[in-house]
């Protein structure tokens, strides 16, 4: 087995361990659902935090070498963001993070983005999102990042939640890289 899915059958444990939750929720895109996964639970655990990011990385490396800076909606990307930039840089091919705001700051620059400062406009980037379910928030994320004059070449996830998000990617032209699938939990 190599190394990658050694510490993706980690991550897997860690997640179903400590973000999955059986009981109905209502999810951000306002679906209600029995499966519940807060991905932040695990990410933001040492040990969490290095999987993922090292897993993005080696996954971000496949689909699209080319990317200068990951990112996207504030808060679930935030840190995956984070470990995915702190493990290139480890890895001497330092990528930016950056942060999509849900509203544009109020004040100073009136940024919606932050993080993307030394980063030429027209530069390749991806979109990280925790867990997809419609795409919307994807969409928005890249939507902000397209105004801002950037383009994106790709889309990590932790979880596809199997619900149409991958589907409505497509449907503008995006394909979505998912470490997780919805059915891998139900294993």
């Amino acid at each position: 087995m190599s190394l990658f899915e050694e510490e993706r059958r980690r991550l897997l444990a860690l997640l179903a361990a400590n973000s999955v939750e059986r009981r109905r929720v209502v999810l951000a895109s306002g679906r209600e659902s029995d499966f519940y996964i807060d991905c932040k639970r695990t990410v933001l655990t040492a040990e969490g935090h290095w999987l993922v990011g090292r897993l993005l990385f080696a996954l971000l490396k496949q689909v699209a070498p080319q990317v200068l800076g990951v990112g996207g909606m504030t808060m679930g990307a935030d840190p995956l963001a984070s470990s995915l930039s702190l493990i290139s840089h480890l890895a001497q091919q330092p990528l930016h993070a950056f942060y999509v705001r849900k509203e544009p700051k109020g004040h100073g620059m009136n940024r919606w983005i932050e993080g993307l400062h030394g980063i030429a406009e027209g530069a390749h980037l991806a979109i990280v999102e925790d867990v997809v379910t419609t795409g919307g928030s994807t969409l928005r994320a890249i939507e902000r990042v397209v105004e801002g004059g950037y383009t994106v070449d790709a889309i990590l996830a932790v979880v596809d939640r199997e619900e149409g998000g991958k589907e409505a990617l497509q449907a503008q032209g995006y394909g979505l890289n998912a470490l997780f699938l919805k059915s891998d939990f139900q294993q």
